[in-house]
């Protein structure tokens, strides 16, 4: 059963965290959300608090095979921050392992040196940090290069958790997902 590793800062938007948490677990992926803090409980971008699993100070990042980060300008910009996400970008890229960002997240990418030079989307306000920092820009709702998803917005999350599981599994089970959620 593959995993994932969703980490959750103040800020981050909630929609992007809960509808792809959701998603996986619906399509047998064991999720595991993890706070930057200690913290039992986050708030998130909208004030709506999310209770997390663990703290990232927990967290055995060799029992994951993707990594996920939520959007949320405050979320991301507490995510570029912390060296400990930092190093759990890099240890991931270096061991070929899956990494998704979507919304503001990707900048988190740019602020850690991750992945450039790859095809990547963001929400639109971040194209132009974006193409700065060394990636190929894409208005496409979810974009796949190499072990990179990333994707738009809050309004892309469907596609986007879709497409990780797709990714992680097969395109039967995304299939399957998405025909009982009653998406086109």
């Amino acid at each position: 059963m593959p995993s994932a590793l969703i980490l959750l800062a103040e800020g981050a938007e909630e929609i992007e965290t809960v509808v792809v948490a959701d998603i996986l677990v619906r399509g047998k992926v064991n999720v595991t959300i993890a706070s930057l803090t200690r913290a039992d409980s986050v708030k998130c971008s909208r004030n709506v608090v999310i209770k997390p699993d663990v703290s990232l100070s927990e967290v055995d990042s060799s029992n994951f095979d993707i990594l996920i980060l939520p959007g949320g300008l405050k979320g991301a910009e507490n995510l570029s921050k912390c060296n400990a996400v930092g190093e759990l970008l890099k240890k991931f890229e270096q061991q070929n392992k899956y990494i998704a960002c979507i919304c503001a997240a990707p900048t988190v990418l740019a602020t850690h040196k991750i992945a450039t030079g790859n095809k990547v989307t963001s929400y639109p306000s971040f194209e132009k940090q974006l193409t700065e920092s060394g990636y190929v820009y894409s208005e496409d709702l979810v974009v796949v290069d190499n072990k990179l998803i990333t994707s738009r917005g809050p309004g892309t999350s469907f596609e986007f958790a879709l497409t990780i599981l797709e990714k992680l599994i097969d395109k039967q089970c995304r299939n399957s997902v998405q025909q009982q959620l009653l998406l086109k």
